[in-house]
């Protein structure tokens, strides 16, 4: 239950125990209409009235996973091995399986953290819901640097936890020269813009990731590693999308010598972007051609079942006709007169 208060208070917060047994949160809010409050106060009265019910909401999705561990592995014991029993359970509590395990990943989280020494269960309360997550989610190191200031008492949010995991990424990464890794330490180089960078260099070959470390190392400024996050990720798309492209299949084509070309005269992100829209264009050709057949074979069925008792069915056929032809036919737009013509080749 939330109280709202007119006088001029900071929020607080009181576990009170409700005749059933359960738990209630009452808070003290700042009345809306008093313009006798500054805005300021009012905003830090209700961010930490907010900070109370995320953590109040954390611990009780925590809580909830483990109730469901426990309710599924009694299910895996005693069950008939497929698991039947916990998703009546689930459906019974209106409880989505996937939501189900989204809770479950979350108690697992928090059980390691805490059994593995990195946090204190009071430790827990630091945290906001989607920092507590992001936090599970991320690499042992950051885990421990972030478990570090939750114990000093800070305010850990999804801010801190990705602060904390740009500055260790720019700290440790082999993908970044050693002039990079100094700025970022005296803090001249936000780390910021840096674990962007690294995480498109780890989609590349090796041998483009050494053309890239080069280009930073030897003007280590924001605009070059901007620059060059950009090159990177350009180029992963190239290489992603050319793999898909049955057309590059072509003996006589270079696909490094082309991205060097490419490169050279300053049209990567074209490029990229070219064979990109030719893999999706080949995958929605493949579909189509898959659809038309399914689409005439529905309509032959439908044809041979139909007769002169169903004129009306013989007319949608008709209307379809245009799209189960050889000669797939049909307006560009709503807008226009234009039509697209396609014509299917069976071999």
């Amino acid at each position: 239950m939330v109280q709202a208060n007119a006088s001029n208070v900071v929020p607080m917060r009181r576990l009170a125990p409700h005749s059933d047994g359960l738990v209630e949160l009452h808070f003290q809010l700042p009345d809306p209409e008093d313009d006798r409050i500054p805005e300021i106060e009012f905003q830090q009265q209700i961010e930490q009235a907010w900070q109370v019910c995320d953590r109040f909401d954390l611990q009780t999705d925590i809580w909830r996973g483990r109730i469901l561990r426990t309710v599924r592995d009694r299910e895996k014991r005693s069950g008939d091995g497929r698991g039947t029993g916990f998703l009546n359970w689930l459906t019974e509590r209106e409880i989505s399986k996937s939501q189900a395990y989204s809770l479950i990943e979350l108690a697992n989280s928090a059980d390691t953290l805490v059994e593995g020494g990195y946090l204190e269960p009071e430790d827990v309360n630091q945290f906001s819901k989607r920092a507590f997550v992001e936090t599970a989610q991320s690499a042992p190191e950051v885990q421990q640097l972030v478990s570090d200031a939750a114990r000093k008492g800070d305010r850990i949010t999804r801010r801190e936890v990705r602060q904390l995991s740009e500055e260790w990424t720019a700290m440790t990464s082999d993908l970044l020269p050693e002039p990079v890794r100094q700025k970022a330490a005296d803090h001249s180089l936000p780390t910021r813009y840096l674990a962007p960078l690294v995480k498109e260099m780890q989609k590349l070959p090796e041998s483009h990731q050494t053309t890239l470390r080069e280009a930073v190392a030897e003007s280590p400024d924001v605009d070059t590693v901007k620059q060059v996050t950009a090159e990177a990720r350009y180029l992963a798309k190239y290489l992603e999308a050319a793999s898909r492209v049955q057309a590059l299949s072509n003996g006589s084509l270079n696909l490094e010598l082309a991205l060097e070309e490419a490169l050279r005269i300053g049209c990567l992100s074209s490029t990229a972007d070219l064979v990109n829209h030719a893999a999706q264009l080949e995958q929605l050709t493949i579909k189509l051609f898959l659809t038309w057949k399914r689409l005439n074979s529905l309509s032959e069925r439908v044809y041979l079942d139909s007769g002169e008792s169903t004129p009306h069915l013989r007319t949608l056929l008709s209307c379809l006709g245009n799209l189960s032809n050889e000669v797939i036919e049909t307006p560009l737009d709503d807008m226009s007169d234009r039509r697209v013509r396609l014509q299917i080749l069976e071999e």
